[in-house]
């Protein structure tokens, strides 16, 4: 199986890397929905144990806030690890090994999507609780949505996916006291 075949299609154009921002756009738009789901509508229907943040998630990065080799540190573990590692395995070859052993088919394809979050978001649970898992579910099933609409294009995915990081350890940095 080569890079393409898992999701890092070429882009021969310029038109083909720029359709990589507004395909970002549009999954930062799916993201945005399962983060207020999550995070507002599920403690308005009263499951308010999406209000709490786990003890120590905030310890879980080092001391970000203020130093510039903790912060271009997690920037390349973001980028390499998060980014693309978990866009690659979680949705490109993961979607895709469970699509064949399923033996295709769209009840099979949406299986693959559902199981690949649900694998996703478990893999959260250890740091981020039930609440962080159930977020980061919601995520990758946004993620692998966006990864078949893109007809398999894992680009948009990395780059959005890294942003989103970028800025999280961004605010971290600037929270020095």
């Amino acid at each position: 199986m080569d890079w393409s075949a898992i999701g890092l299609l070429p882009l021969p154009t310029l038109r083909a890397k720029l359709m990589v921002i507004p395909q970002a756009l549009l999954t930062l738009i799916a993201f945005a929905a399962v983060i207020a789901v999550t995070t507002i509508g599920a403690p308005a229907i009263g499951l308010d144990f999406m209000n709490e943040i786990p003890v120590g998630i905030e310890d879980r990065w080092g001391d970000v806030a203020g130093s510039w080799p903790h912060y271009l540190l997690w920037l390349a573990i973001v980028w390499t690890a998060a980014a693309f590692g978990e866009e690659m395995f979680f949705r490109g070859y993961l979607i895709g090994r469970l699509q064949t052993a399923f033996a295709g088919g769209k009840v099979t394809t949406t299986a693959a999507v559902v199981i690949s979050a649900l694998i996703f978001g478990y893999g959260h649970y250890y740091y981020q609780g039930m609440r962080g898992a159930i977020v980061t579910c919601g995520i990758g099933l946004a993620f692998g949505a966006m990864f078949l609409l893109f007809k398999r294009n894992l680009w948009p995915l990395i780059f959005l996916h890294g942003v989103i990081d970028t800025l999280t350890f961004t605010a971290l940095f600037l929270d020095a006291e």
